[in-house]
């Protein structure tokens, strides 16, 4: 029973953080910065800030077994910090479900005899189109529509200096129907909106019992990713030009390695994708034994994730090669930025697949389920820490209730990003809601448990928890290596800040200012919160208020009595004043007193030899 719980922990974990970041945006980091480039400030932020901070957040919440809120009772002055998580979850949230629900509508799509990606001779095929089936047939089939003869038309398609695929303008043209501006919202795409109503509904039906309702399932959507990802691969390196995108995704362009966006992209890819400072780690660390070995969970997990970030990278650049091969231009050159790298990479694959529509079926579902594991946390992670904080008992006893308006909100807030200019939205969330905020939430969560807690009474805790001290590297990270790094990164990206770009668009500067205070709205929630606790704390003067604040809160410490031992063992007289009444406490000093009595008898009698001697012992009572 314990290893078959142990283990659906570290699936739901590796559910959780292996998700559309690993098969999406980490390719896409590495696209857009330069491949290789990216590979060595993401594996020197794994191992200085990854590593660490997943290990410190899942034995936080593992020790206290709260969510993100309730965690910090261990200095009640940076409760903001758990404040600040629930927005970065509640921004992620909202489009993270927009990318599931554009894998529901490829997947609808999927059910179909030939797949519509396939060839250029739809209506919304550009005479830039060139297909990868069937070439010659359908380029022609294609130009005929805009020449009059096969010899134009071949002159044409070797005289083209950009061409694009089929998959490539069936996201932009069909799908996406994109408008020319990010405050252009145009029409609202009505499958796409549907398709966002049966997302909410499947997470909402899935975490109608909470916890409970992902038990035995995680065996198998952490599992059947790796299945999908494999069969890809396997036909991605036998295809022409993969080596190519292999190469440019290994190979380094070390004028970008000096770049300081490129190492605030791989310190936000390594939070995104890990679920540092999201709340979700907390949360569910605090379903788990108090005894767990969360120390060998976050090993596995983490290796885990990351390792399946470089292998999916590799599957999509092997496609890209080849893509880039057949259209005869570079490969940083193939396919679209953000979310259309995995809908238009993977897609332009899968017809190359025999029975294509069956692969493509499965390949949307693998990406529904590794957005949906992602999903069930961040919703359980909002809900809990809804509850926890409310806590009445109506709220408590309809969790369900709750469960269902978070739902609601979220798909209401979720509208906007399904009209022609949804995706310029999705693309401003994610650099900027769910990017640096996330590493200075991290970093200030660091700095409050090493330097306000305490370092050497955490790392007590962890001993106490798990019967042996956290390891030298990890405690050394914790105090001095992690904070410093997130720093330096932070400090360097504002100094050699650059406005996002969507392929040629330039976001104007009134979206860049709204992004930015989606970005400030997470991290401000912690000094406002820091300034109201010092307002509300005891003391004559500030300084006193301020160590009032910071001061762990009484019920700090292991949930459980039984786990309550040593300085966090409850004294006598205070669970005597809390259990009785006052008739039970004069009974008790009744007790005390017949005691003593008993006491100073039994010492006179063992030290008399026939006589009473009560002089060597002058305090018999002692």
């Amino acid at each position: 029973g314990n290893w078959g719980n142990q283990i659906e922990f570290i699936l739901t974990s590796v559910g959780y953080a292996v998700g559309l970041g690993n098969v999406w945006r980490f390719p896409y980091l590495c696209y857009r910065n330069g491949g290789g480039a990216f590979m060595l400030p993401y594996f020197v932020m794994l191992v200085f800030c990854g590593f660490p901070l997943f290990f410190l957040e899942l034995s936080f919440g593992q020790f206290a077994s709260l969510g993100c809120l309730g965690v910090w009772k261990i200095s009640p002055m940076f409760k903001g910090v758990g404040y600040g998580m629930m927005v970065v979850s509640t921004y992620i949230g909202i489009y993270y479900n927009v990318v599931i629900c554009i894998a529901f509508y490829y997947f609808f799509l999927s059910m179909t005899n030939l797949l519509p990606w396939t060839y250029c001779n739809n209506p919304w095929n550009t005479p830039d189109c060139s297909g990868v089936v069937g070439t010659g047939h359908q380029l022609n089939g294609s130009l005929a529509n805009t020449t009059t003869s096969l010899a134009a038309g071949v002159s044409e398609a070797v005289n083209r200096t950009k061409r694009t695929s089929p998959s490539e303008e069936y996201w932009k043209h069909y799908v996406l129907n994109i408008s020319d501006d990010i405050g252009n919202f145009g029409e609202v795409r009505l499958p796409i909106l549907g398709c966002l109503a049966v997302s909410w509904c499947v997470v909402f039906l899935c975490l109608i019992r909470g916890v409970k309702s992902s038990g035995k399932v995680v065996y198998f959507t952490a599992t059947f990713p790796y299945v999908v990802l494999t069969i890809l691969f396997i036909r991605g390196i036998t295809l022409d030009g993969a080596i190519n995108g292999i190469k440019y995704y290994l190979t380094p362009q070390w004028h970008m390695v000096l770049d300081a966006k490129v190492w605030g992209d791989a310190a936000s890819q390594i939070f995104y994708s890990l679920g540092c400072a999201w709340g979700g780690l907390i949360t569910m660390a605090s379903y788990n034994k108090f005894h767990n070995n969360c120390f060998r969970d976050s090993i596995i997990i983490s290796i885990t994730n990351c390792a399946t970030s470089v292998y999916a990278g590799f599957v999509i650049f092997s496609i890209l090669g080849f893509m880039a091969f057949h259209l005869n231009v570079p490969v940083d050159e193939v396919a679209d930025h953000g979310p259309g790298l995995a809908f238009v990479a993977y897609p332009e694959a899968l017809t190359l697949l025999p029975i294509s529509p069956l692969w493509s079926l499965l390949f949307f579902f693998m990406l529904i389920l590794l957005g949906l594991g992602t999903q069930f946390c961040l919703l359980e992670t909002l809900v809990t820490a809804i509850v926890d904080e409310i806590g009445t008992d109506w709220i408590i006893r309809n969790k369900t209730v709750v469960t269902l308006s978070v739902a609601i909100v979220g798909f209401l807030l979720g509208v906007p990003l399904t009209t022609q200019a949804g995706i310029y939205w999705l693309l401003l969330m994610d650099n900027y809601a769910a990017s640096f905020s996330l590493v200075v939430i991290s970093c200030i969560m660091c700095i409050c448990v090493m330097y306000i807690y305490g370092h050497r009474n955490y790392f007590k805790d962890v001993e106490m928890m798990l019967g042996f001290p956290p390891p030298l590297f990890f405690k050394v990270c914790w105090r001095f290596i992690s904070p410093v790094i997130i720093s330096f990164i932070l400090i360097f990206t504002v100094i050699q800040y650059k406005p996002i770009t969507y392929n040629d668009y330039v976001y104007p500067g009134w979206s860049l200012a709204i992004g930015f205070a989606m970005a400030l709205s997470s991290v401000i929630c912690i000094p406002i919160y820091a300034f109201y606790k010092i307002s509300r704390s005891p003391g004559a003067t500030f300084r006193e208020r301020l160590k009032n604040a910071c001061q762990s809160h009484p019920k700090w410490g292991p949930a459980l009595p039984e786990h309550r031992t040593g300085r966090y063992a409850p004294m006598a007289s205070e669970d005597t004043v809390e259990a009785c009444s006052l008739k039970g406490k004069e009974e008790l000093k009744e007790k005390e007193k017949e005691e003593e009595r008993k006491d100073e008898i039994s010492l006179t009698i063992q030290g008399s030899n026939g006589s009473t001697n009560t002089h060597n012992n002058p305090n018999p009572s002692a």
